[in-house]
């Protein structure tokens, strides 16, 4: 990732689902954008203009739908015993927004993120490497969904950086959409929806959403994501970053933004280079779509549920 950002999983193999949070060394500027009609998103007055507290600590994603929001209360829990927050007398409270995908349908549909699992990945959160594929938020992700989750593949995290001069972004997504993923290089579908149980064979799910199949019609499918940049932003100018960024969704989605997909990104500013919002946005977009690939690319099978890698091993 970004200098000055660390990373944490807490991951549960076997209800299969996590979070992952990713805390900032110095409170950061932070921007949002949503997209689709299905977004489970926490702590979202902090980004906005007119709130007296002009950062935030870190962001917190997660599945378990809106369950998930139980894991922020831990972060919180571990930053204050840090002393990390807004300091209001003798009190500090740490800000940090989230947004959580839905992978209930996979696993066991109790097992949620805990604010035990939100505490043990900021404690974890680290520099460096960033562990890849079924891991943390991306546990119990999923992705092409069009014929139901039976003919569904693996989905996950992913991070990729980009970089300009001085300046450089780093995107960590979750992958969980309702659609395909292809490489955004080629337009190759990398995975996506079977054509039934226990085949190989990928359909395209954009076409058949658009002839009128499928079975996905209800709100348990969403892609969220952090951009992280060392470029000093302004919350509006993180905003705008963020909603530019969103166009690596469609580089590497298909199709993304759904009105059942709850499409989240979230933009941190954490250091002070200088570079045009449009350059800056354009960079991000590109950081996102190689992001999103290689989450799938990273994941690993479940059982009827295979990953992009046995793919390519036929």
């Amino acid at each position: 990732m970004i200098a000055g950002v660390r990373v944490g999983h807490a991951t549960d193999p076997v209800g299969l689902t996590g979070v992952t949070v990713l805390l900032c060394d110095a409170p950061a500027v932070a921007g949002v954008a949503l997209r689709g009609g299905a977004n489970d998103v926490v702590g979202l007055d902090h980004l906005d203009v007119r709130h007296l507290v002009g950062t935030v600590d870190g962001v917190v994603l997660g599945g378990g739908s809106r369950f998930g929001e139980e894991a922020i209360y831990g972060v919180m829990r571990w930053l204050e015993e840090q002393s990390v927050g807004f300091c209001v007398g003798r009190a500090v409270i740490p800000h940090v927004p989230g947004a959580f995908l839905f992978d209930l349908n996979v696993g066991d549909a109790h097992a949620r993120p805990t604010r035990e699992m939100g505490y043990d990945a900021a404690k974890s959160a680290a520099a460096g490497p960033v562990a890849e594929g079924s891991v943390g938020a991306g546990t119990g992700a999923t992705v092409g969904k069009v014929n139901g989750v039976t003919c569904a593949m693996r989905g996950g995290v992913g991070v990729a950086t980009a970089q300009a001069g001085d300046v450089g972004v780093a995107a960590l997504m979750a992958v969980n959409a309702v659609g395909d993923v292809r490489d955004p290089a080629t337009g190759v579908l990398i995975a996506g929806t079977r054509e039934a149980p226990g085949s190989r064979r990928l359909i395209d799910s954009a076409r058949a959403i658009a002839a009128g199949s499928g079975r996905f019609g209800v709100p348990s499918h969403t892609t969220i994501g952090v951009v992280a940049t060392n470029a000093r932003l302004t919350k509006t100018e993180a905003t705008a970053v963020a909603s530019l960024a969103m166009v690596g969704f469609g580089r590497a989605l298909s199709p993304p933004h759904t009105a059942f997909d709850g499409d989240t990104l979230f933009v941190l500013s954490v250091g002070q280079a200088a570079l045009d919002v449009t350059r800056l946005g354009i960079l991000a977009a590109d950081a996102v779509s190689s992001a999103i690939a290689r989450a799938v690319r990273a994941a690993t099978s479940l059982p009827g549920i295979p990953a992009a890698r046995d793919l390519v091993a036929e």
